[in-house]
């Protein structure tokens, strides 16, 4: 077949060509549209579409379809065109229907939420497409949240002292997070550990030989990241002075320190208002009740549980208690401070949201 051009020549106009050359360059946009605007791009100037075919590596007649819906329609005749497809069998009426079930009502069966084959007996809609307008309308009736709002009177105002010394510690001082960690348990897995493995995972036996627990006491810089722990036998106000002594001796001299905590009892034994109120150097900044999620000792807790504690297999709680030690010291190592970038206001407004979701359930 001879190499003849076409008789109207394919004119781009200089928006156009650049238009398509970002298009034929793209690596984001779908290959089958970078490939068009190629073709199309070959064939200006009447360009024969054997010549773009061989060159390009494709078919003869997608080259000239192509060519033809640029021709018709510029930049809109590449994109695909909307097919008709089988006929909806699920009106709006129903899916409005559906929808409605799954946020205003319980299964009658006693269950506690919905599931997709019990949205599908209650609709009379296919399982298939219960789930599938579930995941258009982003809802979840089988996870669910915990939540616990506090009851401090006082909640504004602590709220408002923690977060000022994230955001804006005071100078020549020291901003720590103390908690203690109870109830660490050293239990020894009964059976070896099946190592990690191509195709599964690691396995452990699902039962253990307790051997005595242990708490973790921990003091968090919030500037630095690092942390100050000492584990203790039990967690009253005897343990808790000792590891503030330890802290009053490794914190400067020539520094304030300024202690967050949560309102344990032990953290307000009159022995500990006692020891506090000889030290002014000492300044005591409680969170709000049930708001423990403002003490980023917290994080560091949820930290060691997950990479030394949970998994790992004790044979008595010294060694549980030599295993923490390792880790916090090659955590101090390489630590880094958490970042806190959320202010009062924002969680006060986030709170304000909350509660405009449990007023509007009718509670």
């Amino acid at each position: 077949m001879p190499n003849v051009a076409v008789k109207d020549k394919l004119v781009l106009t200089e928006e156009e060509r650049a238009e398509l050359v970002s298009i034929a360059r793209s690596r984001s946009l779908p290959a089958a549209l970078a490939l068009r605007a190629r073709i199309v791009l070959a064939c200006e100037g009447g360009a024969a579409a054997l010549r773009v075919s061989s060159d390009l590596g494709i078919n003869r007649s997608t080259v000239t379809k192509w060519r033809d819906r640029y021709a018709a329609h510029r930049l809109s005749g590449l994109y695909d065109e909307l097919r008709p497809g089988r006929p909806r069998t699920v009106d709006d009426e129903r899916v409005a229907e559906l929808i409605s079930t799954t946020l205003h009502t319980k299964p009658a069966d006693g269950d506690t939420h919905w599931s997709t084959r019990g949205l599908a007996s209650a609709t009379g809609i296919s399982k298939s497409s219960v789930q599938r307008y579930l995941q258009a309308f982003n809802l979840k009736p089988h996870r669910v949240e915990s939540f616990k709002l506090s009851t401090d009177p006082f909640f504004i105002e602590k709220l408002r002292d923690v977060v000022g010394l994230y955001l804006n510690p005071p100078d020549n001082a020291l901003v720590l997070c103390v908690d203690e960690k109870s109830q660490c348990q050293a239990l020894e897995r009964t059976q070896p550990m099946l190592p990690l493995g191509f195709g599964y995972v690691e396995g452990v036996t699902h039962d253990y030989v307790r051997h005595g627990t242990t708490t973790l006491f921990a003091a968090l810089d919030v500037m630095s990241g690092q942390v100050l722990a000492q584990c203790r036998p039990r967690h009253r106000h005897q343990e808790f002075l000792a590891f503030l002594r330890a802290i009053d001796k490794a914190a400067p001299t020539e520094l304030d320190v300024h202690c967050i905590a949560d309102n344990y009892a032990s953290h307000k034994h009159p022995k500990v208002r006692a020891w506090l109120a000889e030290r002014p150097r000492w300044h005591m900044h409680f969170v709000p009740t049930y708001s423990s999620w403002l003490n980023q000792v917290e994080h560091f807790f949820s930290i060691i549980t997950t990479r030394a504690i949970r998994r790992g297999s004790f044979t008595s709680v010294k060694d549980l208690v030599d295993k923490i030690d390792r880790f916090v010291q090659n955590y101090n190592q390489s630590c880094k401070p958490f970042t806190w970038t959320a202010t009062a206001e924002s969680i006060l407004d986030k709170l304000a949201r909350l509660c405009g979701r449990i007023n509007g359930t009718g509670h």
